[in-house]
C-alpha cells in the first residue's frame, strides 16, 4: 500500500469519527467551558475541524508559517462545522493525491515568523502535526461530552455509552 493510500484510508476514518462527535454537540452548549483556562466547546470543536483542513492547507506547502498562513476558524453553529468538515474532505483527498510519493519524505517546516517550531518529513508532519493533533483534541471533546452528560460515541471500539453488541 502506498503512503497516499494509507493516508486516504486514515483520512476517511478520522473524518467520520470527528463527524460522530459533532453530531452530538448541541448549539446551545458551544459557549460552555469546563474550566476558566479551557477553550469553550465551540472553540475546541472548531480547532478540531480546522486541523482537518490542514491536510489541504498546510501539508502541501513546504513551509507553513503561523504568522502568514494561519487563520483561526470562527463559526456560530455545529451545522457550519459539519459543512466545513464535509467540504474539506474532498479538498483533503485531492491534496493527498497531488503530493508525489517521493515528496512525503522531503522536509516540511512549521514556523511562526522567524521561529522554526518543527522540521520533519512531510509524512511525519501528516501523522504528528495533523492526525495525532486531531485525535488529541477530539479526545478532549469526548471529555466535554461526558461532563455535559452527552453520550460519548465509540470511536475506535465501544464506549461506555455504545457498548459492543452482544453476539
Amino acid at each position: 500500500m502506498s503512503i497516499k493510500k494509507s493516508y486516504l484510508v486514515e483520512l476517511d476514518h478520522e473524518t467520520k469519527n470527528t463527524k460522530r462527535i459533532l453530531d452530538r454537540i448541541p448549539d446551545e452548549k458551544l459557549d460552555w467551558r469546563p474550566h476558566e483556562k479551557s477553550l469553550t466547546l465551540g472553540e475546541l470543536a472548531s480547532h478540531v475541524v480546522e486541523l482537518h483542513s490542514w491536510v489541504s492547507k498546510a501539508i502541501p506547502k513546504d513551509t507553513f508559517d503561523f504568522k502568514v498562513d494561519y487563520h483561526p476558524l470562527k463559526v456560530s453553529s455545529v451545522e457550519e462545522l459539519k459543512l466545513i468538515l464535509s467540504e474539506g474532505l474532498e479538498k483533503n483527498k485531492a491534496a493527498i493525491e497531488n503530493i508525489a510519493e517521493e515528496d512525503w519524505f522531503k522536509d516540511w517546516v512549521l514556523k511562526s515568523g522567524d521561529y522554526e517550531i518543527a522540521r520533519l518529513p512531510r509524512a511525519g508532519a501528516m501523522r504528528f502535526i495533523v492526525n495525532n493533533h486531531i485525535v488529541h483534541h477530539r479526545g478532549q471533546l469526548t471529555v466535554y461530552l461526558r461532563l455535559l452528560g452527552i453520550p460519548v460515541p465509540g470511536l475506535y471500539g465501544p464506549s461506555a455509552d455504545e457498548p459492543m453488541p452482544s453476539m
